[in-house]
């Protein structure tokens, strides 16, 4: 007995020096929300997954699953069909590619997983995580989306992937052409599904699936389902395992606020918010491409540090943009409704819709970009008299509360570390 103590107590030295090596980033003590919080106490160890997974998990950052990542995880690792529902900014992307990343097998040299995204920032975005997270497993991952040469991916195809992150079209292109063969890949994701079962996608999504082996594993990840998903689901799926975590729509830790104004006013109410607001990253928004680059310009004259991003910028323009911001090298970023999806920057403190969307599911993603991961975050919406019936018909739909804008905005609300003002006596 005493012998296999002492092996017990080697084993437990050996996994203590494993994780006493692991190169972990500062932590985070910025304050969290239920909405990343409200766990069952799981550890990524109670997953049983590879060591060089778990590993690549607590470099990046990630110290415990978040609720959809509780969810999600064991189902995924025993093969079944998912079809997940959780806000923006709660840790889906984690729930899907954990599972996917140690389901592959790299000793199998063929195509093994798709994750198939709308937009190609969201592409460049998540292959950047599962690089990150596979950095000490040997599995390749590749990116593929419109905008880039064919000849590329062509030749990269020649060697071995594992896992491909793409957009729809250009994925059905190369597997079309069997340049890409999915004729083994087993497993589908589909992140930011409500987009992508969208008339403009699913009939590429269709084809896809018939490319690849009969024996497959689907899951779908987004916060809004509309209608469309379920004639996917009842089409692809077969007895998906539902995940609702969506006992309200939007983030706990995002306060919205309004302010009426008239159009002409717009550009001045914008200069105080940047005066008077603590703003570590903005991200604001606009209804079209032409009043992006109008009001990055209007930015830039008053004197403050501004990119833009909009889908006509050549696709090296938009990457660099992308890239520098996530860097933190501009501190506000103005764009079109191509920055709403899954885009995760953890710096944005503060999301303000110069134009107010007419959509409740556009409303939804834009104010997700901030008060990522639980964090707090604020979002501020400038409205006409042409927008007021769209602000109470969208504050009904979502069944949340935006605020008129008070004179001053309590830091702690926004920004980490602030103290709450004290209590009136």
């Amino acid at each position: 007995m005493a012998a296999a103590k002492d092996s017990s107590g080697g084993v437990d030295e050996l996994a203590a020096d494993w994780k006493s090596k692991l190169n972990l980033p500062e932590k985070d003590h910025r304050p969290q929300t239920e909405d990343v919080l409200n766990t069952k106490g799981n550890e990524f160890e109670d997953y049983y997954l590879q060591r060089e997974l778990l590993m690549g998990i607590f470099e990046k950052g990630f110290e415990k699953p978040s609720p959809v990542q509780e969810a999600a995880i064991p189902v995924a690792l025993a093969g079944r069909d998912i079809l997940a529902r959780a806000k923006n900014g709660t840790g889906k992307t984690g729930a899907f590619l954990i599972p996917t990343l140690q389901m592959i097998d790299t000793a199998q040299d063929h195509i093994q997983a798709l994750i198939i995204v709308p937009t190609r920032e969201l592409a460049l975005q998540t292959a950047g995580i599962a690089k990150e997270m596979a950095k000490h497993m040997k599995i390749q991952v590749m990116t593929t989306t419109g905008g880039t040469p064919l000849r590329d991916d062509i030749v990269r195809l020649y060697d071995p992937v594992h896992l491909i992150v793409c957009t729809p079209g250009r994925i059905l292109d190369l597997g079309s052409k069997n340049i890409a063969k999915l004729g083994k890949c087993g497993i589908m994701v589909l992140d930011e599904a409500d987009k992508l079962l969208s008339m403009d996608f699913q009939s590429l999504l269709d084809e896809l699936i018939a490319m690849m082996p009969k024996e497959r594993q689907i899951m779908l990840f987004s916060a809004t389902f509309p209608l469309t998903v379920k004639s996917f689901k009842d089409k692809h799926l077969k007895k998906p395992y539902e995940i609702n975590l969506m006992e309200s729509l939007t983030l706990k830790g995002v306060t919205q606020y309004y302010a009426f104004v008239e159009e002409r006013q717009k550009v001045h109410c914008l200069n105080t918010l940047f005066s008077r607001l603590q703003i570590n990253q903005s991200i604001i928004f606009c209804n079209s491409v032409q009043r992006v680059e109008l009001l990055a310009k209007k930015i830039t004259e008053l004197g403050y540090s501004c990119f833009y991003i909009h889908s006509r910028m050549h696709q090296t323009h938009r990457n660099r943009v992308f890239h520098d911001f996530r860097k933190g090298l501009c501190r506000n970023l103005v764009c079109s409704d191509l920055f709403t999806r899954g885009i995760d920057i953890q710096a944005v403190n503060v999301v303000i819709n110069f134009d107010f969307p007419g959509m409740a599911e556009a409303y939804l993603h834009r104010i997700g970009r901030s008060g990522r991961f639980g964090h707090l975050g604020i979002a501020v919406n400038l409205i006409t008299t042409e927008n007021r019936h769209d602000l109470y018909r969208i504050e009904k739909e979502l069944g949340t509360t935006i605020q008129p804008i008070p004179g001053e905005i309590d830091p702690s609300l926004y920004v980490a570390g602030a103290a709450p003002p004290p209590e009136a006596e």
